[in-house]
């Protein structure tokens, strides 16, 4: 579904991601972890067209990303409060995206309607614009808004950050539905090694922008994952 090739991207004399070759197909859970200033949220932004690459590609179920933006329609992402649109209510909100995503109230109605629990009573009916809402809030807010209109690609960037553990349990439990049930291909960031792989069923870890693991996930992973980052692994 996503193929990476030859891709870098550079600033100046600074490489800040170079990855040969990458293949995501559709309906995998896809992890992707490293530190601060690996790639992560470079690869990202890459792959939603938000910055240009300095070589390479990425295609998007055959579409080259950056030339061309017939992926949008079936392609959704949340990476950060700045998708948001501050000054509308978490409704008005939900209302536009799916008005952009050929979604009538009636079916965003029905899809909201799914997210009570993950809500918490937080979100709907408060009378509050989004600028308004708790980091964690405008969080639950953007995620739900990504699965608007029945996309085949989610992109989320650190989704556990800023939740409660009672809502990081019920959006692993999002996660997993999308990928295992609905075949939807989501691809999750994160610093925390143990959610990510309880959501993902494959994790890349990225060093300088490069890929430096490449594992599918399994009762060691973690371990695994603990033991490089602690750079206590045996070579």
């Amino acid at each position: 579904m996503i193929t990476t090739a030859n891709l870098s991207k550079t600033y100046g004399d600074k490489q800040v991601l170079n990855i040969e070759h990458l293949e995501i197909p559709k309906g995998q859970s896809f992890g992707l972890v490293g530190n601060n200033g690996a790639g992560k949220t470079t690869y990202f932004s890459l792959l939603l067209d938000l910055i240009q690459p300095t070589t390479g590609h990425i295609k998007n179920n055959n579409v080259l990303v950056h030339e061309s933006e017939d992926w949008k329609p079936f392609t959704s992402a949340f990476i950060d409060e700045t998708f948001l649109i501050g000054y509308l209510t978490p409704e008005e909100y939900f209302y536009f995206i799916g008005e952009l995503r050929g979604q009538n109230k009636a079916d965003v109605d029905s899809l909201i309607a799914q997210f009570e629990d993950f809500f918490h009573g937080e979100i709907l009916g408060q009378k509050k614009y989004l600028r308004d809402l708790s980091k964690g809030n405008q969080k639950k807010a953007g995620i739900v808004a990504a699965l608007i209109g029945n996309p085949e690609v989610i992109i989320l960037d650190e989704p556990f950050a800023n939740l409660d553990p009672t809502t990081q349990i019920r959006l692993k439990g999002i996660i997993k539905n999308l990928a295992e049930k609905q075949g939807v291909t989501v691809l999750v960031s994160s610093h925390d090694l143990m959610h990510v792989t309880e959501v993902c069923e494959r994790i890349v870890v990225l060093e300088k922008g490069a890929v430096v693991k490449d594992l599918a996930t399994n009762e060691a992973t973690l371990k695994e994952l603990e033991a490089h980052f602690s750079g206590s692994e045996v070579i």
